[in-house]
């Protein structure tokens, strides 16, 4: 079946694209399940809206706040520093992180993250910051020699973030601009060949209409699944009664 257009009528009259990128994680989970040899496992994780972790706290003893009141040594012990001036000071909303994902974990290496699968949504291509972020999240994770899958079926946002990543990397892919072809799919590792590391890549452009490829899902550096995304895309839509 050809690739629909999850952004304009008459599919987005049916159904959201939220419920589709929602569903579609999961459709590919059931794949791998499959696929995968014995020793991994693959998880669907959607995160909606802002993420913020606090890596450092501050917090206070409310019992020896209250001692310290009591014996009036609050302001000797602990005074507050103030701070000067700050060199950018600017109004502005926390980036929101919208992640649609699955990942792939080796049991053998104590859950060891050695994949991922990426699904671009509207929110990842807004804004500069938000394009940056998931490039940024891509290049750690390959990086930390983790095989990265992305696949982008917004098609109503210009922005190439596979073209974006390649160029953030330092090689860029010359068959894609940063901003065309706005759908794709790719699949990229880095490896390591004797004493030098190897970055691969295979991508390809996506239309509406047409079939959605197989990409390579890379466990280890010798090991090698077939992500069949036309598959997963197919079981996807017809949980939501997609035609």
């Amino acid at each position: 079946m050809p690739l629909r257009d999850h952004f304009r009528p008459p599919v987005s009259k049916k159904a959201s694209w939220e419920g589709f990128h929602g569903m579609w994680p999961a459709s590919i989970v059931q794949q791998l399940r499959k696929q995968l040899p014995p020793g991994y496992v693959a998880e669907p994780r959607v995160h909606l809206g802002t993420l913020m972790e606090i890596d450092v706290g501050a917090l206070e003893s409310r019992a020896e706040a209250r001692s310290a009141d009591a014996n009036g040594a609050g302001s000797a012990v602990g005074s507050a520093w103030t701070a000067p001036a700050p060199v950018v000071a600017v109004d502005t909303d926390p980036p929101d992180e919208y992640a649609y994902e699955v990942r792939i974990f080796d049991l053998d290496r104590e859950r060891t993250l050695v994949a991922a699968i990426e699904l671009v949504s509207p929110a990842n291509k807004d804004r500069p910051e938000s394009r940056l972020a998931l490039v940024a999240k891509c290049a750690a994770l390959l990086r930390k020699g983790v095989g990265v899958s992305l696949v982008d079926l917004v098609t109503i946002r210009r922005f190439n973030l596979y073209a974006q990543l390649m160029e953030f990397l330092g090689y860029p892919d010359r068959t894609m601009s940063n901003e065309e072809p706005p759908i794709y799919a790719a699949s990229c590792r880095w490896v390591t060949r004797g004493t030098r590391a190897r970055l691969e890549a295979w991508s390809h452009t996506l239309t509406v209409g047409q079939r959605l490829p197989t990409l390579p899902l890379w466990l280890r550096d010798d090991l090698v699944l077939a992500l069949d995304l036309e598959q997963s895309y197919e079981q996807a839509c017809s949980d939501l009664w997609i035609s």
